[in-house]
C-alpha cells in the first residue's frame, strides 16, 4: 500500500521532470539521447544516476520517436488496428475482434501530443482550430485522430496497419476469409476481365481482398490505382499509384478522387482501380468502364450486395447523374459484386457473390450467384450462378481462350 501511494505521489513530479526536459530539448533542437538528456537535466540543476537518466531517455523516445507506446503493437505482424479511447484504454484487433491491451499513457496530454506529432509527420494540421485529421503516415499506416472537446474526455486515436505485402488467395483460404474453391472462382473472374466491386462494412477486409486479387493480374497488364489514401498493396510488377490530396491551410491545392480517375484514364490503364468509391467519382468510373476499360474494379461501403445499386444511385446523384442515367451506365459497366462481412467473432469472410442484372423497367438489381454460410462446403450456387458461368466463358472465348472455367 505504501509503495503504491509513493508511486502516485511521485507521478506528478516525474511528469513535471519530463515536461521540463522535453521543453529544454525542443528549445535546443537536441535529440533525446542519453547525453542530450543528461545535459538538459544539468541545466535544470538536476543530478540523476545513470539508470534514472536512461529511464527519462526511454520515456522521451517513446513519446518523440515512431508511434510511441503503440510502436510494439503496430510491429506485431497480425495486428490490423490499434485504437486509443483514453490514456488507460488501448485496444488492438488481431483479426479476431477488439481486445484491451496493457499499454498505458501517462495522461490525456500524452495521447494528444502523440496524435499531433503523428499528424505533423503526415504533413497535416491537428489543433484546436482543426480538431480532427485523416491521413496516411510515411510507413503507410492510416491515421485518424480527434481532439477534445469534439472527442469527449480524451483524444481519440485510430491507426490502421497496411501490410507490406498482400495476402495470396491461398492464404485467405487458410485464414477462413475465402471458402475452399472460392479462390478458383475469383481467379476465373479475373481471367475473364469482368468488372466488379468488392463491398462490405468498415474493416471487413475489402482492401485486403482486392490487393490479393490484383496480384493475380497478368504481368503484361498495367494497373492504375486511384485512392483517397494509398492502402492497396498488390504484388504486381506494373502498378501506378495516384493519391488524393486535401486542401492546404489556405484552402488551396485540393486534389479529389474524381480528378485522379480522370487522370488515370489518360495513363493507358489495362486495369483501372478506384480504392474506395465514396462520392461523385462514381460517374467517371462508370463512364470509364463503358468506354473499353474492362476488368476495372474498386471497393464500396455497403451493408449487403443487394444494396449496391441503391448505394451507387445515391453517389451518382452527387455527381450529377439522374437515376435513369446511373442505372443505364451501371448495367453496362459492372458485372458482379463480391461482398464481405465481419462476424461477431471479428472474423472477416466473403459471404456472397452477386451478378448485376437489368430489369424490364431499366433499373439494375443484383442476383446472388454464390453464397457461403461460413461452413466447410464452399460456395453454394444460387440463381445467378449459370449467368456468372456464361459471362466468364463468353469473355474468355472472345479473347481467344483462357486458363480457367467456373465449375458448377
Amino acid at each position: 500500500m505504501r509503495g503504491r501511494l509513493a508511486r502516485e505521489r511521485a507521478a506528478p513530479a516525474a511528469g513535471a521532470l519530463l515536461d521540463t526536459v522535453r521543453r529544454q530539448l525542443a528549445e535546443a533542437g537536441t535529440e533525446p539521447t542519453p547525453a542530450g538528456v543528461a545535459a538538459a537535466l544539468r541545466a535544470q540543476g538536476r543530478l540523476l544516476g545513470d539508470s534514472a537518466v536512461l529511464d527519462v531517455v526511454d520515456s522521451l523516445r517513446s513519446e518523440m520517436v515512431g508511434s510511441g507506446p503503440l510502436e510494439p503493437l503496430l510491429a506485431e505482424p497480425d495486428v490490423t488496428d490499434v485504437l486509443v479511447t483514453a490514456p488507460d484504454q488501448v485496444w488492438v484487433d488481431r483479426g479476431g475482434g477488439l481486445h484491451l491491451t496493457e499499454v498505458r499513457f501517462p495522461d490525456a496530454a500524452a495521447v494528444r501530443r502523440l496524435a499531433q506529432r503523428l499528424a505533423t509527420s503526415a504533413g497535416r494540421r491537428l489543433d484546436d482550430a482543426r480538431p480532427w485529421v485523416d491521413a496516411r503516415l510515411p510507413d503507410g499506416t492510416r491515421l485518424h485522430a480527434v481532439l477534445p472537446p469534439v472527442a469527449v474526455g480524451s483524444t481519440y486515436l485510430s491507426l490502421r496497419v497496411v501490410r507490406p505485402r498482400a495476402f495470396t488467395l491461398e492464404e485467405l483460404v487458410r485464414a477462413g476469409t475465402l471458402p475452399a474453391g472460392g479462390d478458383d472462382l475469383l481467379r476465373s473472374v479475373l481471367d475473364a476481365r469482368l468488372s466488379f466491386l468488392v463491398t462490405g462494412g468498415t474493416g471487413s477486409g475489402k482492401t485486403t481482398l482486392l490487393s490479393s486479387l490484383l496480384g493475380l493480374v497478368g504481368v503484361g497488364e498495367r494497373i492504375v490505382l486511384a485512392e483517397e489514401a494509398a492502402e492497396l498493396r498488390p504484388e504486381h510488377p506494373h502498378v501506378v499509384r495516384l493519391e488524393a490530396r486535401p486542401a492546404n491551410q489556405e484552402g488551396a491545392g485540393q486534389v479529389e478522387l474524381r480528378d485522379l480517375v480522370r487522370q488515370a484514364l489518360r495513363m493507358r490503364p489495362d486495369r483501372l482501380v478506384v480504392g474506395e468509391v465514396r462520392g461523385a467519382e462514381v460517374t467517371e468510373l462508370l463512364a470509364a468502364l463503358n468506354t473499353g476499360h474492362e476488368g476495372g474494379c474498386g471497393t464500396l461501403h455497403a451493408n449487403a450486395a443487394v444494396d449496391v445499386p441503391a448505394r451507387l444511385e445515391a453517389l451518382g446523384t452527387a455527381g450529377g447523374l439522374d437515376r435513369a442515367a446511373l442505372h443505364s451506365q451501371l448495367a453496362a459497366a459492372l458485372d458482379l459484386v463480391v461482398h464481405l462481412v465481419r462476424g461477431r467473432d471479428g472474423r472477416r469472410r466473403v459471404a456472397e457473390v452477386h451478378v448485376l442484372d437489368r430489369l424490364s423497367d431499366g433499373l439494375v438489381c443484383t442476383r446472388p450467384a454464390a453464397v457461403w454460410d461460413g461452413g466447410g462446403r464452399g460456395f453454394a450456387p444460387q440463381e445467378g450462378w449459370a449467368d456468372l458461368q456464361r459471362r466468364c466463358a463468353r469473355a474468355v472465348s472472345e479473347r481467344g481462350g483462357g486458363r480457367r472455367h467456373v465449375d458448377g
